[in-house]
């Protein structure tokens, strides 16, 4: 029997993600000796602040946006102002999630410290950005104003 329970395969999607990135190489945190998921490592990934602005670019289909806090911007082509969404930040041992709903579907983020690459300019990223909305997933990267992008500011 197949499991169609919405909120269960976002959570398991999101549990895979975080997973995933503890067996990249990034660090947990600046500074760390210890990997995401490294059994002496028992901390939350520390990498993106509260307080960080984590900026948001994904492709096919577009979307990006923004998370500050409890607070997610999130933009599509058909909507380029934006949507509000209250979500929930969660600091898994290999990244950071939020979770949310956008009318109602769930939606859940997931941004991990793994290098990303838009597919579409000379942009590096340094982190991998996963979105669950709904039964459809996007990937994308992301950026803080410390972990910058490196290339051109507007290709």
């Amino acid at each position: 029997m197949t499991d169609v329970n919405p909120a269960r395969n976002s959570a398991l999607l999101l549990g895979i993600c975080l997973a995933v990135a503890g067996c990249g190489p990034a660090a947990n945190g600046p500074g760390s000796d210890r990997l995401p998921g490294d059994d002496g490592s028992r901390q939350p990934y520390d990498g993106i602040g509260e307080a960080d602005t984590v900026y948001l670019t994904g492709t096919e289909p577009f979307w990006g946006g923004e998370i500050t806090g409890r607070a997610l911007i999130y933009r599509t082509p058909e909507n380029p102002d934006g949507r509000d969404i209250e979500v929930e930040p969660f600091a898994g041992r290999g990244g950071i999630s939020w979770s949310g709903a956008l009318d109602d579907v769930p939606l859940d983020l997931a941004v991990t410290p793994i290098a990303c690459s838009d597919g579409m300019s000379d942009r590096k990223y340094p982190f991998t950005a996963t979105l669950q909305l709904g039964g459809d997933t996007r990937s994308g990267c992301a950026w803080t104003e410390d972990r910058p992008f490196t290339g051109l500011a507007a290709p």
